[in-house]
């Protein structure tokens, strides 16, 4: 068991010591990738001044020897194109920048080696590597890469086929002496596609070539296709409208037939539609018999019958041509001997107008109705009463009952025919003990009104005027009331003054 674990620790202890290793390597590569201090990249146009900077960040317990500028192009080997020992003077190896590469500032020092490349070329793209000679830890160095730019000459241009079943170039965009490589696209409904290449341009450029392919239709023509640029120096991408030119033979349609032509109708047109790229110039009518009745006029594409008969009972045809080809069609006419009963295309149409109105002027109609109804019951009083008239009151057989207490009483010595009775008021009540008992003394006036009395009469305690029989305090004029009737002897009601 110990000496299993003793194996267990020795294995232990070898990855450990291969992963710090390791560690030290990769720190030891960091720390010194990190000393020299480059820009990753520089842009620069043709004939410009560029400034590559580079310099050590921490040189302690770092002796720094010696500064090498190395030039390495996309496809060639490394070139020495500027050295600097602080114990000599700044040396310009034969490099394709010689004469125009120096040190800056000058003299230069070990600690910020940088320099400057004057009227620069396109073919001065490429790799740029600040390269230290130190001790203890030997060589270090930094890369810049130099991006040479070149704004391109873009142009789009259409290409004018004719109609087919074979993918033909309908469209062509370039993209000229531009560096980097630009980049082409399409935006269009045609359905087809598009493909590009490259090519070498002057003093190191590129320069693009897009065509789109497809099949062209009748269709097609005139449908819209853009070609869209983008590159490194243009601030937004370029596009350039276009429109598909596809010639193809005229399309021919032949319009005005009804199929109601009757002996004796007059001024009937026959009318040539035809559509084609390039345009058609003339249309040509003729018949299949050979002959052209003598009723018919010919105008460019109208053919008018000015009176029909069995002469056109023919097939008439018109065609077209244009340098594509050429493009017809034909009616074949059916002379009736009576015309045709005609269809009213609005039919439909009047008659559910016509329900339409009726059924507005029935609405209207009994809107109105209902309105004067109204408005005459309102005026006639027939309404429904505006008030819950009180119930009968009960009463003793000896008691006798006043209209009011406070009116004058009835004296024998006045003469009976001074009083009226009416037999209009309410019904005699006959139950009167469903009612309430306790009120038989200090009854109110409102007593008096029954259930049966005239509508619109309003009770006086809502401050209304009272009927002409009642009396009021400011009234002075004495009113008298019938005589007193016990319920026991007469079933009639109290008596009201005219």
């Amino acid at each position: 068991m110990a000496r299993h674990d003793a194996q267990n620790w020795h294995v232990c202890s070898k990855m450990i010591g291969l992963l710090c290793l390791a560690a030290s390597i990769l720190l030891q590569h960091g720390v010194s990738g990190q000393r020299v201090k480059v820009e990753p990249e520089v842009l620069s146009y043709p004939g410009q001044t560029v400034n590559l900077r580079c310099a050590f960040t921490d040189a302690t317990g770092i002796q720094l020897t010696m500064v090498t500028w190395i030039y390495e192009p996309k496809d060639g080997d490394r070139i020495n194109i500027a050295v600097f020992h602080p114990n000599f003077d700044p040396n310009y190896p034969d490099s394709p920048v010689k004469g125009r590469v120096s040190f800056t500032p000058s003299p230069p020092n070990l600690a910020s080696p940088s320099i400057e490349i004057s009227n620069v070329r396109m073919t001065d793209e490429g790799k740029y590597i600040c390269e230290y000679a130190t001790y203890p830890r030997g060589n270090e160095q930094g890369i810049t890469y130099l991006v040479m730019l070149a704004k391109p000459q873009n142009s789009a241009s259409i290409v004018t086929v004719e109609a087919g079943t074979k993918p033909v170039v309908v469209a062509r965009c370039e993209s000229v002496d531009g560096r980097p490589a630009a980049q082409i696209s399409w935006v269009t409904t045609a359905n087809g596609n598009a493909t590009t290449v490259s090519k070498p341009g002057a003093n190191n450029t590129v320069t693009m070539i897009s065509e789109y392919r497809m099949v062209p239709t009748a269709a097609d023509n005139g449908k819209d296709l853009s070609c869209v640029v983008a590159h490194r120096t243009q601030v937004k991408p370029e596009s350039f409208p276009l429109k598909l030119a596809v010639q193809y033979a005229p399309e021919v349609t032949v319009v005005g037939y009804d199929n109601n032509w009757y002996v004796g109708r007059t001024h009937v047109v026959l009318t040539c539609l035809a559509s084609g790229n390039p345009a058609p110039l003339t249309a040509q009518w003729k018949t299949m018999s050979g002959e052209m009745p003598d009723t018919v006029q010919i105008t460019d594409n109208v053919l008018k019958v000015l009176k029909v008969d069995d002469t056109v009972n023919t097939t008439f045809v018109c065609e077209v041509k244009n340098r594509i080809g050429t493009g017809k069609d034909q009616v074949t006419v059916f002379v009736r001997d009576t015309r045709l009963p005609e269809k009213g295309a609005t039919t439909g149409s009047i008659i559910g107008a016509i329900i339409g109105i009726i059924i507005l002027l029935v609405i209207i109609g009994t809107a109105i109705a209902m309105y004067r109804k109204h408005r005459n019951n309102k005026l006639n009083g027939d309404g429904p009463p505006k008030y819950k008239p009180p119930p009968p009151k009960k009463t003793t057989s000896s008691a006798s009952r006043q209209l009011n207490t406070s009116y004058a009483p009835v004296t024998e010595d006045r003469p009976l025919p001074d009083q009226y009775y009416t037999t209009r008021s309410a019904e005699p009540v006959t139950d009167l003990d469903a009612y309430h008992d306790d009120d038989e003394n200090g009854e109110d006036v409102r007593e008096h009104y029954h259930s049966a009395a005239p509508s619109g009469w309003d009770d006086p305690g809502n401050n209304e005027v009272p009927p002409p029989y009642m009396r009021t305090d400011s009234d002075p004029q004495d009113y008298h009331q019938g005589p007193n009737v016990k319920r026991g002897e007469s079933f009639v009601s109290p008596a009201m003054f005219v």
